[in-house]
């Protein structure tokens, strides 16, 4: 495996192809008209793109000159959560809620499930992992979920998704989700590194599913990912490097290579790479874009696709709406609104927070007084709980003792306790509880006292 890898085969000569692209591009801009789906990239920023987001209404200049006062000191460090940042930059939901993302092409995982082939069940599972960076692209901010805060999610695809923020230092959270065919488990923690212009993020992760039918369990390690041109020029989004799927069950193992991006976009988007059985011999190549589509070829030992055999699709993009403002997928709407919410939505969950609320209607002055006044009840809690020596127990989630090693550091994990289950079939059930339409619960009482209790 380790010389297939080194050769590439038949991605090597593609990958050559885009690099030979990409040069002839950088000599001339010109260039870039007789290369379709090339999009020009300025890696370093520019002042023209600057002014494009500004009428985007991403920064005013002098927005932009006061933040970048206050974050030059915080270059070289780890920001995940150091710096209260402005919510100007900030897009109506939060982590916990954009968890729940992956869940958009849950269908791939159901596939994976009745698939008989494992190589092929590998396909489906990974294009599934792949289909959440159309979504990743966005350039806005979600916010950090204030301890204890949950999210719910239900009417889809038969999935019962339930996340839960379990740690405020270092932030992380944890979800669940399931279905007749799968369960998915994670637990999510980054690290980051400010650059200046540019942050570096590092997914200490563990996403964990495991597919019913044959008790099969997966292991996901991503790429990282780096967003560009923070404060100078027009942000956006990269996850150059590997992606990693093992099965733990069959040990067979699907590595992926995210291609980065080059000026005026050259290689941007392309993921390319290949499903390994146990034996560590390439069985299908996968190749496509991270932002359209993902397909699969059966291949020789040294990667080539064998004669007689074509690409098939296996992932595409769903359509998205036109000029939305959060560059928002319809599902993204979907996990906002209270369609996809039980009937008796739990207090704490991400759709009641007022700045989040405040800033889904546009009043960008209120989301900002309400963003603070949360994060200052938050640290007023911790105070009271640390005075009387009490601990913040997640009420979901319990801390196990197992420890991940991860490419970027070790991880703690948290697991489903099943309570969850158990609380939504009490009150389901319940006469004695008044049923309540959640359309009509106030936004303005989301208090943190509802999130500290147990």
């Amino acid at each position: 495996m380790e010389s297939n890898q080194k050769q590439g085969g038949f991605f090597a000569s593609i990958a050559a192809g885009f690099s030979s692209i990409g040069s002839a591009v950088h000599k001339s801009v010109n260039g870039v008209l007789g290369y379709e789906g090339l999009e020009v990239i300025n890696p370093e920023g520019g002042t023209e793109d600057a002014e494009e987001e500004a009428r985007r209404g991403r920064w005013r200049q002098e927005d932009r000159d006061s933040y970048w006062k206050m974050m030059q000191k915080h270059i070289g460090s780890d920001i995940t959560s150091m710096v209260s940042l402005p919510v100007i930059i900030f897009e109506p939901m939060t982590m916990i809620q954009k968890m729940a993302e992956l869940m958009e092409y849950c269908h791939l995982l159901d596939l994976a499930d009745q698939c008989e082939d494992p190589q092929l069940r590998m396909v489906y599972a990974t294009s599934w992992a792949i289909s959440v960076y159309f979504a990743y692209q966005r350039t806005w901010k979600p916010f950090n979920p204030i301890l204890g805060e949950t999210y719910e999610m239900v009417n889809h695809g038969g999935i019962t998704f339930i996340s839960e923020q379990v740690s405020h230092h270092p932030p992380m959270s944890a979800g669940h989700a399931e279905n007749e065919h799968f369960t998915y488990d994670v637990t999510s923690k980054v690290k980051t590194k400010f650059l200046g212009n540019s942050v570096d993020i590092y997914p200490l992760g563990r996403t964990k599913v495991t597919l019913k039918r044959d008790g099969v369990v997966l292991d996901l390690v991503p790429p990282p990912t780096k967003a560009n041109n923070l404060i100078f020029g027009r942000i956006w989004v990269d996850s150059p490097g590997e992606m990693i799927m093992t099965n733990l069950t069959t040990n067979d193992k699907v590595v992926l290579y995210f291609q980065p991006c080059g000026w005026f976009g050259a290689g941007r988007y392309e993921v390319d790479g290949y499903v390994y059985n146990a034996q560590e011999e390439p069985k299908l190549l996968m190749t496509g874009k991270w932002n359209e589509s993902m397909s699969y070829q059966p291949c020789d030992l040294d990667g080539e696709p064998l004669s007689g055999t074509e690409l098939k699709e296996v992932w595409r993009v769903a359509p998205v709406p036109e000029n939305d403002k959060f560059q928002y997928t319809h599902f993204a709407h979907k996990i906002n609104s209270f369609d996809t919410a039980p009937k008796k939505l739990l207090a704490s969950d991400s759709r009641l927070r007022p700045d989040r609320c405040a800033l889904e209607k546009g009043d960008l002055s209120k989301a900002s007084s309400e963003k603070s006044s949360l994060e200052e009840r938050q640290r007023a809690e911790k105070r009271n709980r640390e005075a009387n020596e009490h601990q913040f127990t997640p009420r979901w989630f319990d801390l196990t003792d197992q420890v991940k090693s991860t490419p970027w550091g070790e991880l703690e994990i948290y697991e489903y306790n099943g309570k969850y289950t158990e609380h939504r079939a009490v009150i389901d059930n319940s006469d004695c509880i008044e049923e309540a339409d959640a359309k009509s619960i106030e936004f303005s009482p989301w208090q943190y006292s509802h999130l500290s209790v147990n």
